[in-house]
């Protein structure tokens, strides 16, 4: 792309046989479109007296919103629009769901239940509620023929969503649990990359989706040779807000300063860099259409498939057999003498409701797989959650302003100006494009955030994280039977010490027992404050970092 100012415009341009030239300008982006030879050539509209920007700078546009990729690319779906009623969309990580249970799970608005059924050996997703008095199927249980049953009446339900049995019906009267009525609603569901998914539409017409569109599917989450570790979190702001954060790498030396090391290979130190070490960040989406877009980033690609996922794969390294890792584009020797070690970020962002949303993510990688096999799971969510807590007050606030300026004003309101926001930029114009600036909730809700609760409240990570996930829940239980023995054992050894005469026991092992009494009880205390601040709450503070 060549940008010229306008006083430069030439009056004519040359001709060629068989090719026609077309100029056209195009008022949101302040630039003409020339195609001569069938090959485009932009340029950009300039104030008077104004001079050219440097080409790696993105042009801002009149609305203060910058554009970091070709508009050709966004004209030719311009009617189309995402259906946000009709997709996949993923519910939990089945290695954190109990097959003996049903569990709750709203997803865009939807309350569903999800369950297994063992006499299919599969999992169902249903409305998560009884046809009879509409009560929650999630608060039931699976019987002893793996039905699921309401607990409020007894009703039961096999894995098609038929009703089985109702206990108040008479033996001797016509079947009513075979009405149409005594039905559940039952969602198409499939198992993809260790994650339970769900079709959000039950209408017969997408009864058999699963055979025309699946899931997005990664490969490396299913491939043996990779460690796949991953986390859910519940999150007290919306879904846009939270997938535009994870693609934003510029906030990460700032907002979670202390927390994440951030590489400082190719930063230039100048008297001026700042402690946290930010610097520009070459971002350009080069493809965008209906269905998401790609951008290129310095260290490699980056992906958003609508509605959920979001994942970026750095450029392969490979192992140069000296424990030293190497560009895969710097080397063209045989892969049999080197193996390429990559790893990815992926992110499943999950709307659930105005101002709520769910977030599954995990890391695959092929390099230092051991890791994962010595450090238990539960110990990667401690340090993850804290991460997502260092920035959740910021965009919980953040999610608010933009309520107040109206969701469609974000390019208006916003000022971004670097190519650091540019996947930023990119979902906020693919939103507005495809979806008018918002999710499409359907008649659900009214638009209106929930109120902001106290900030223990609002970075409580026991419901939102620690009961959904089996690894934390059960160092949870049983850190908190080790405080427990501790505070008995310490009891135990001063009540011991106190019983038996002073002339029976040496002066020695009277002081090793106390001394062992107080470690255990400073033990029990340290302890409490780790679950407190690990599994419960656990505040940051940006000013005294």
């Amino acid at each position: 792309m060549t940008s010229i100012n306008l006083t430069t415009l030439p009056t004519s341009f040359p001709r060629s046989k068989g090719h026609k030239k077309n100029l056209r300008f195009i008022p949101e982006t302040n630039s003409f479109f020339l195609s001569i030879h069938s090959k485009p050539l932009k340029f950009n509209l300039f104030r008077s007296g104004s001079s050219s920007r440097h080409s790696s700078s993105p042009i801002s546009t009149e609305e203060g919103t910058e554009q970091f990729f070709d508009p050709q690319l966004e004209t030719h779906d311009r009617d189309q629009k995402f259906d946000w009623l009709s997709q996949w969309y993923p519910i939990a990580p089945v290695c954190d769901l109990d097959k003996r249970v049903p569990h709750a799970k709203r997803v865009l608005g939807i309350d569903v239940v999800v369950w297994w059924d063992r006499n299919e050996n599969a999992w169902k997703v249903f409305d998560d509620c009884c046809p009879h008095r509409l009560a929650p199927l999630s608060e039931g249980r699976i019987d002893q023929w793996g039905r699921l049953q309401c607990v409020y009446h007894g009703w039961c339900f096999n894995g098609s969503g038929h009703c089985k049995f109702i206990p108040q019906a008479p033996l001797d009267a016509p079947p009513i649990h075979t009405f149409k009525k005594a039905c559940v609603v039952s969602y198409p569901c499939s198992v993809q990359n260790g994650i339970v998914w769900f079709w959000s539409s039950s209408d017969p017409q997408y009864k058999e989706i699963l055979s025309k569109k699946q899931p997005p599917y990664i490969p490396e989450l299913d491939d043996p040779t990779y460690t796949k570790t991953m986390g859910t979190r519940d999150i007290p702001y919306g879904y846009e807000v939270l997938i535009e954060n994870l693609m934003d790498p510029a906030h990460v030396p700032y907002a979670h300063y202390g927390i994440m090391r951030v590489q400082s290979d190719k930063i230039v130190f100048t008297p001026k860099a700042d402690r946290e070490g930010g610097r520009p960040l070459e971002i350009n989406v080069q493809t965008m259409d209906i269905n998401g877009f790609v951008a290129k980033q310095e260290w490699g690609i980056s992906k958003f498939i609508p509605p959920c996922v979001f994942y970026a794969f750095p450029n392969p390294m490979v192992d140069e057999g000296n424990g030293s890792l190497s560009s895969a584009s710097s080397n063209t020797e045989s892969s049999t003498q080197r193996t390429q070690k990559r790893f990815l970020l992926i992110f499943i962002c999950i709307p659930v409701c105005p101002g709520k949303s769910r977030l599954i993510w995990t890391f695959p990688r092929n390099v230092a797989v051991w890791i994962d096999q010595i450090i238990p799971r539960w110990m990667f969510h401690v340090g993850q959650n804290l991460i997502l807590d260092s920035d959740l007050y910021l965009l919980h606030v953040e999610e608010r302003k933009i309520m107040d300026i109206g969701p469609s004003n974000w390019q208006k309101s916003c000022f971004v100006p670097t190519k650091s926001d540019a996947l930023v930029v990119a979902f906020r114009k693919w939103l507005k494009k495809y979806s008018g600036g918002q999710v499409d909730w359907g008649i659900k809700f009214d638009g209106f955030l929930p109120p902001t609760p106290p900030r223990e409240q609002l970075m409580d990570r026991y419901w939102s994280h620690v009961v959904n996930c089996t690894s934390c829940r059960a160092a949870y239980k049983g850190l908190n039977v080790l405080e427990v023995v501790l505070q008995v054992v310490s009891v135990a050894l001063i009540g011991l010490v106190a019983a038996i005469k002073q002339g029976v026991m040496t002066a020695v092992l009277r002081t090793t027992i106390v001394s062992a009494a107080v470690v255990c009880f400073a033990a029990s205390r340290w302890l409490s404050h780790f679950i407190f601040k690990n599994f419960h709450f656990h505040d940051y503070n940006h000013a005294l970092r």
